[in-house]
């Protein structure tokens, strides 16, 4: 029957009737309560229909009938990582340009790979252009329409949702290139999004909040130098809201002998205006680079997550690579460097990864670039996985928010939260005072929303942040995500986590801080139930008003997105463990700032509950402490 079918049909007929039987035998098994491996059953049915190939993923998500979607493509979505945080990642490059700092350093810096100039054609600077996102530019021609529409619809036909975007402008420093082509490419990114032509960035923010596609946020790349009050004001108008800044090392001499092109001191006040601003703050590290060593490498990181004037909100742990074209590969070649030993990385890594506060996320822990181009470093691809296995040799955790994810517990781990309570952490960066407030399963110590609220500094530059105002620096859920209209009460996305925790970060805006404003930075607004206060790229601040009295707009700012407030009351707590001692030197640092410096701060136990509909009462009492 086998020789007939292959000898009667053609190779493409046989493919169809192979992703058929695959769609068969996935129904039966769901409709009988199974687990099925996809991988074992393409590989027995293509060996059942002659074929040497498999069927592509694409292809059978593609053919699952409309009445079984909901419960299949869930199961077949490839790389279920890329959505678990509750929203799609796009990211993009600019076109090829020359390192800013080339101008006044005389070159690009040792390690830097890619560029214009570089032996990697047509790639930018950074990158090699074998990368993935490289790839998928150079193939569009660095359009960010096209690189934009293609990465949606390849993102689609993996299984996953594309109703809330994010994207990252990656590919060099892109606020060193022409306002002209950066609004040429902010406008494309709004506009692959909606479909319409703008003329202008205004016009294609207006079409892109309507869209079916919301973009929630850009995240764009840039330098130290790059990143002062008119680079600022021009990415809150792109919509940006997070920015990654390459810091590298927190050590002058490094910074110095590697060709950076800016100083330490140029790292700490570019933290300081752009968390002002209301910007999150992801910082690029690079252990292993020339003259550090080990010992100096953990004490930097000690030092950047517990000195004040670092203590950025995200990571991206990037160990140095040796790469030929680049400075450091001629000493390399010279004997003049030598890499870790990849025992040694993988034990720096944790331990840098044991440092990480709960409040502080790490995206990535190694460049994306291929082995075979990598002459020396990284020598194993999965280098977090390998860290993580070495944490739990050594009895140590990594508690960052990554990590802690709801979704990403439930790929890797299949736990799900159960006893839910609200936990607040107060510290103090750049100037200002953070709290940073969650929602967190503590007993399973998963993680299921934050809210970034900040008290600005009296030295912000933003007229709509001045005097008396708190701002939002974000509010995420996490989870899988759950399209914009719709609900699915086995996810936690529009369940009111968010509103929860808006209420609590109103109460503190108006009690502790003494703010008659709040205000939040945001992309669009994905959530139906927010309903934006202005046009365009204006938004609005709101006063603070009494529990179930109606927000009165006060003033029209120029922050890109929208702000918006509830009014509430919800019970508090900080966390206690391996960062106790930094919260007490923070919540004096707090109460002098408030009450004069002789003020002091009285730490009491006392015990609090916060349940959830549907929940059962919390039977553990974890230890807080409250300003004195």
């Amino acid at each position: 029957m086998r020789q007939k079918r292959k000898g009667d049909l053609s190779p493409a007929q046989l493919m169809m009737l192979t992703i058929g039987d695959v769609i068969k035998q996935l129904i039966e098994a769901h409709e009988q309560g199974k687990d099925i491996d996809l991988n074992k059953v393409k590989t027995r049915t293509a060996a059942k229909y002659g074929l040497s190939a498999q069927p592509r993923l694409v292809d059978i998500i593609a053919a699952v009938p409309p009445q079984y979607r909901k419960v299949l493509v869930p199961k077949l979505k490839a790389k279920p990582i890329r959505t678990a945080s509750g929203i799609a990642v796009v990211a993009v490059m600019c076109k090829p340009h020359r390192c800013p700092h080339i101008s006044f350093t005389g070159n690009i810096c040792v390690y830097c790979p890619g560029g214009p100039d570089s032996d990697f054609e047509y790639s930018t600077q950074s990158y090699t252009g074998y990368e993935p996102t490289s790839m998928r530019a150079i193939r569009a021609r660095y359009d960010p329409y096209l690189q934009t529409r293609h990465r949606i619809e390849q993102l689609k036909q993996l299984g996953h949702s594309v109703d809330k975007v994010e994207f990252i402008v990656m590919g060099g420093t892109f606020m060193a290139l022409p306002e002209e082509y950066r609004d040429y490419f902010i406008r494309n990114l709004h506009d692959a999004l909606s479909g319409h032509t703008s003329n202008n960035i205004y016009e294609a923010v207006k079409y892109s909040e309507r869209s079916l596609t919301k973009c929630i946020g850009i995240t764009i790349e840039t330098r130290p130098d790059y990143c002062m009050k008119r680079h600022l004001s021009d990415m809150l108008t792109y919509g940006c809201t997070r920015l990654e800044i390459g810091v590298q090392s927190v050590y002058e001499d490094v910074a110095r002998d590697t060709n950076r092109g800016h100083t330490v001191k140029a790292v700490c006040e570019s933290f300081h205006l752009a968390k002002d601003s209301g910007f999150k703050v992801v910082a690029h590290m690079m252990p292993d680079l020339p003259n550090v060593g080990l010992e100096r490498d953990i004490e930097q990181f000690t030092e950047f997550f517990e000195n004040p004037a670092f203590r950025p909100d995200g990571l991206k742990l990037y160990p140095t690579l040796v790469i030929r074209g680049t400075g450091l590969y001629e000493l390399w070649k010279s004997g003049r460097y030598k890499s870790y030993s990849p025992s040694d990385l993988i034990e720096l890594v944790a331990r840098i990864l044991a440092l990480v506060p709960p409040w502080t996320r790490v995206y990535r822990v190694q460049r994306d670039i291929p082995m075979p181009l990598v002459s020396s470093g990284v020598e194993h691809g999965n280098l977090r996985e390998l860290a993580f296995a070495r944490m739990k040799d050594l009895g140590i955790q990594c508690r960052d928010v990554r990590t802690r994810e709801v979704g990403i517990q439930e790929i890797h781990h299949k736990v799900r939260p159960y006893q839910v309570e609200l936990v607040r952490r107060d510290y103090v960066a750049n100037g200002g005072w953070e709290t940073f407030l969650s929602y967190e399963d503590p007993d399973q110590d998963i993680l299921i929303g934050l809210l970034r609220l900040r008290k600005c500094s009296e030295e912000t530059f933003r007229f709509e942040l001045v005097g008396g105002v708190s701002i939002v620096r974000e509010l995420h859920v996490y989870g899988s995500v759950v399209p914009v209209s719709s609900r699915d009460p086995t996810k936690f996305q529009h369940q009111g986590f968010g509103m929860l925790l808006m209420e609590e970060a109103e109460r503190i805006a108006r009690e502790e801080h003494g703010s008659g404003k709040i205000a939040v930075i945001s992309g669009d607004p994905p959530n139906p139930g927010i309903k934006p206060m202005s046009p365009a790229s204006a938004s609005r601040l709101f006063t603070t008003a009494p529990p179930g009295k109606p927000l009165q707009p006060q003033a029209e700012g120029l922050i890109k997105g929208h702000c918006w407030l509830w009014v509430g009351r919800k019970e508090q707590r900080t966390v206690r463990g391996r960062h106790q001692e930094l919260l007490q030197k923070d919540w004096l640092q707090i109460a002098r700032s408030i009450h004069g410096k002789d003020a002091r701060i009285t730490p009491h136990q006392s015990t609090w509950r916060h349940l959830l509909p549907g929940r059962k009462p919390i039977q553990d009492v974890l230890k807080t402490q409250h300003r004195g």
